[in-house]
């Protein structure tokens, strides 16, 4: 498989691109966590049904639903050509790769279960470690290969 010139897009070096970046990303997180939220409400209805048409089988469910309502969420969004999930659009935010590939579905979901872990045991010290990395890379990012860039500088 040969990868294409024109596909590569490396992130900026100007560090205009990542001024003000965390305050940002701690906006897009609680709007798409909104937005999972009132995601999850139809995915729970969907699962009530689906529970009773599976005489039951279908509520086990429920414990993983809000894991998966996001991951896809993350992942047709963050993973897609914006590159961005609409709480990062609305902050002016997106994610890229620094070896210049696009993300794809997989590589959002394992940025956001990264995330999750490393926010279950650094809380609530994870932003703290933008403040001392370049492009004001957190845990999860410097791990996967990612940073986060303010869309016009990008």
């Amino acid at each position: 498989m040969t990868m294409h010139n024109e596909e590569l897009r490396l992130p900026s070096n100007d560090w205009r691109a990542y001024q003000g970046v965390l305050s940002r990303r701690v906006f897009a997180f609680l709007l798409d966590y909104a937005i999972i939220v009132l995601l999850w409400i139809p995915a729970a209805v969907v699962v009530f049904f689906l529970g009773i048409l599976t005489l039951g089988l279908g509520f086990m469910l429920y414990p993983a639903l809000f894991a998966i309502v996001a991951m896809l969420y993350f992942g047709l969004t963050v993973g897609g050509r914006e590159q961005a999930s609409p709480g990062m659009r609305l902050m002016g935010l997106a994610i890229a790769r620094t070896d210049g590939r696009p993300m794809d579905f997989l590589t959002a979901i394992v940025h956001l279960v990264i995330f999750w872990i490393a926010n279950a045991l650094l809380t609530p010290l994870i932003l703290l470690i933008g403040l001392f990395t370049d492009r004001s890379r957190l845990l999860h990012d410097l791990l996967i290969g990612t940073v986060t860039v303010r869309r016009d500088m990008y």
